[in-house]
């Protein structure tokens, strides 16, 4: 569990302004999910939380200290699981204790037996456990992603993301997904911020949420805010099939 301080946050690529004037604070164990069109600034928000990117200027902390890099305590969950399909879900899950292990333990496959007890432990947590031993390249689409959900619980993080995790999913695996990575969260306190598309899941599934818009956050709010109105202008003149439902809705 972290709190998350990010403070006038900007990252430009040459004359492209990819975040602008970024701030935000997130509590301990908060569920916080991301939204905005394509190029509205949230997978470079992301890839700067988790140290992969540099920002051109302001600051990201996690319980008080910067975020300078990569770090361990930070876990990503991808749209595409990366996952190594001839090793089975567990061998898979037991990767996420890589930044724990030595490099000759790694190729020997000598990981701590506490870091198996919890690459089982996620494994049960995502509903898996008795596929353990599958290899990862015969498994569904939405079980690959699970077993990427681990994968990054083994990590033992204290801020979890995830960068569109179901847009390839079927509707059904979607919202399977989401509500193993929800329970995962709650069940260990992770701070958490998802990048969905799907305006339907995220009011299903978010606490909080940030719409994003040329780089600049337009929203920050909880679900008795997340009007009509608000995804309006959060998606701008797009109109998804999720905002028709949410008109109807509040018809």
């Amino acid at each position: 569990m972290s709190t998350i301080e990010v403070s006038n946050l900007s990252k430009s690529y040459g004359d492209v302004q990819a975040l602008d004037d970024v701030s935000f604070t997130i509590p301990d164990g908060e569920f916080v999910v991301l939204l905005g069109q394509s190029g509205a600034g949230k997978s470079t928000l992301l890839r700067c939380l988790n140290g992969i990117t540099r920002p051109t200027s302001g600051s990201i902390s996690i319980d008080g200290t910067d975020v300078l890099g990569p770090r361990n305590d930070v876990a990503m969950i991808f749209q595409q699981h990366y996952l190594l399909e001839q090793m089975s879900a567990y061998s898979n899950a037991l990767t996420g204790a890589l930044g724990r292990t030595s490099f000759l333990g790694s190729l020997l496959g000598l990981y701590r037996d506490a870091d198996k007890e919890e690459a089982l432990r996620a494994l049960d947590t995502v509903g898996l456990l008795n596929e353990a031993n599958q290899r990862a390249g015969k498994m569904s689409g939405g079980q690959q992603q699970r077993v990427g959900i681990a994968r990054a619980l083994v990590q033992e993080p204290n801020l979890l993301l995830a960068d569109e995790p179901v847009a390839s999913l079927d509707p059904a695996s979607a919202e399977s997904v989401m509500r193993y990575i929800r329970e995962a969260a709650a069940e260990r306190n992770l701070s958490t911020i998802a990048s969905l598309h799907q305006v339907n899941i995220a009011r299903e599934f978010g606490e909080r949420f940030l719409g994003m818009k040329d780089g600049r956050v337009v929203f920050d709010g909880y679900r008795e805010d997340f009007t009509v109105d608000v995804i309006d202008e959060i998606y701008g003149d797009i109109e998804t099939e999720a905002i028709r439902e949410e008109r109807e809705v509040e018809a």
